[in-house]
């Protein structure tokens, strides 16, 4: 009989297994004996708990949301920020080691292009893309009116992607995604010094 707690456990080593297997591997190199080879486990767990492949795929892929979505609420949960102290979590949140870590960029790239063939990844990652906007949009509309805070909403979310991008495909990107992370919030500075003096609505 199986202990009591073990189903989020073993759940968990098999994300994690899937994040290292497609890191190594790449996506389409990922199967069901790679994963279980790396997690230890016996490849029939994967169906048992997931479905197979592609329910563990989806599984994972959820998981990196998560953590983004943590990522920010430790940031701002326990304080009272100000509304650019909380544009410049919603970036720290968004370059976190985690999200840095070669498996995890790996999972990000490889989610990204499966994600235009894929309708449960396509959906995944629409509810990624309004998720930040929407926040960035929260603390925008504290500082900007309505049609400036929304522009500038939907600039930072594509600085944030692209900048992302570009260091993930970089042949230093640690050094990159530092670099990110400050021109993103230098552009942040400068929007609301450019346009926070535009009355707000």
């Amino acid at each position: 009989m199986p202990k009591v707690g073990m189903k989020p456990l073993r759940k968990q080593q098999l994300i994690d297994a899937t994040l290292e297997s497609i890191g190594q591997h790449g996506l389409q190199s990922t199967t069901i004996i790679t994963i279980s080879k790396i997690a230890g486990l016996s490849s029939g767990i994967i169906s048992h708990y997931f479905g197979g492949k592609q329910g563990l795929i989806e599984a994972t892929i959820k998981h990196l949301l998560e953590q983004l979505k943590l990522a920010l609420l430790e940031r701002v949960s326990p304080k009272k920020l100000n509304a650019p102290e909380r544009l410049n979590m919603i970036i720290e949140a968004n370059f976190t080691s985690f999200q840095r870590s070669t498996p995890t960029i790996k999972t990000w790239l490889s989610f990204w292009a499966e994600s235009m063939h894929d309708p449960k990844l396509k959906r995944l990652q629409n509810i990624n893309s309004r998720r930040l906007y929407s926040n960035l949009l929260f603390s925008y509309r504290q500082l900007l009116a309505e049609d400036v805070a929304i522009v500038a909403s939907q600039k930072t979310a594509a600085m944030i992607d692209g900048l992302w991008l570009r260091c993930a495909l970089s042949s230093s990107p640690e050094e990159e995604f530092i670099k990110a992370e400050q021109l993103c919030k230098s552009f942040i500075d400068e929007q609301i010094n450019q346009y926070g003096d535009v009355t707000c609505h």
